[in-house]
């Protein structure tokens, strides 16, 4: 399941990169609304599959329950953004995307949340180990 979150993470980071661009063929294109549409739905479908695999990868995967806040936090700022969008309020909503972008590879650059708990280790370089008595 870790892998599934990683890839969710990861097309969820791109899905907001290319919005951006999107947002350009708006102002640029007389169609370009239905693609900017387009990515604001996928980004908002992604960061709930997002919670989705952040759940499967902690209660059945056995990893952390810490990117379920992250991705839950992540889905509230979406869901922030769509809304300011379709009220056109440019100027919470651009700025709002570029924390999205950033706090979107913050969660992709932090391989520790995704792996399981019984291979993490509490100090760095060393392998987790069952207590022995």
């Amino acid at each position: 399941m870790t892998t599934f979150l990683r890839v969710t993470i990861g097309l969820q980071t791109f899905a907001v990169f290319l919005s951006p661009v999107t947002a350009g063929l708006l102002m640029t294109t007389p169609n370009g609304h239905v693609l900017h549409s387009a990515a604001a739905y996928t980004v908002f479908v992604l960061a709930m599959v997002h919670v989705l695999a952040a759940v499967l990868a902690w209660r059945p995967g056995g990893g952390s329950p810490r990117p379920i806040g992250s991705a839950a936090v992540f889905l509230g700022l979406v869901l922030a953004q769509v809304l300011l969008g379709i009220a056109h309020v440019t100027v919470v909503h651009v700025p709002l995307g570029v924390a999205l972008f950033g706090f979107s590879l913050l969660q992709l650059s932090r391989p520790s949340a995704c792996l399981p708990l019984r291979e993490r280790s509490r100090r760095p370089g060393r392998r987790a180990s069952r207590a022995a008595a």
